[in-house]
């Protein structure tokens, strides 16, 4: 599995994106932090939830310069299938990975060997393509797209200040640390 500070490896994957099937690499993204949303399966309860409301803030993730890409073991055309008649899944403008032979979410961690499925899984890659964060959680447990957001503005705010670090449930625009000193002024 990955640890944070690695460098991911390149990845290739069928994806399904902008009403065709297309090849997607990690590398297509380098220079621009990803988030991939790792979720159990298409034709889902709580997938469809996650993923509409990703879908409503995928701008704000364009906006700072980062792409997301939501991945499960299912084929490009179960995700078409689920995008043509589902209206939640109608509003993603993000690649839906494939990973049918699982590969992807054994190199992550998600796997899950006696059900051919993933786990709920968030990585959060910077534009080198160094792990940042990931959280892996029982499926039963959906996540918060504006938390997910909240990370990454924080990584990214940490790459880009000179040794400063964000205390918790810190948000732009609020104080931060610098180790060794009080908080510092708004950034």
């Amino acid at each position: 599995m990955l640890k944070i500070g690695e460098k991911v490896p390149d990845f290739e994957s069928d994806a399904y994106y902008g009403g065709d099937t297309k090849k997607i690499k990690l590398s297509d993204y380098r220079g621009k932090w990803v988030v991939i949303l790792f979720y159990p399966a298409d034709f889902t309860f709580v997938c469809p939830t996650e993923l509409e409301e990703a879908a409503d803030y995928h701008s704000s993730f364009e906006e700072i310069g980062a792409e997301l890409l939501s991945a499960s073991t299912d084929t490009v055309f179960v995700h078409k299938a689920w995008h043509d008649n589902s209206p939640a899944i109608k509003k993603i403008q993000y690649p839906m990975l494939a990973d049918p032979t699982g590969n992807l979410c054994r190199m992550f961690g998600t796997y899950i060997d006696h059900e051919g499925l993933s786990l709920r899984g968030t990585f959060i890659i910077d534009p080198d393509g160094v792990l940042k964060s990931y959280e892996i959680h029982d499926n039963s447990i959906g996540r918060s797209t504006r938390e997910i957001l909240r990370k990454l503005q924080a990584a990214k705010f940490v790459r880009e200040s000179d040794g400063l670090v964000c205390p918790a449930s810190w948000e732009p625009g609020k104080k931060t640390l610098k180790p060794g000193m009080d908080l510092v002024g708004k950034i």
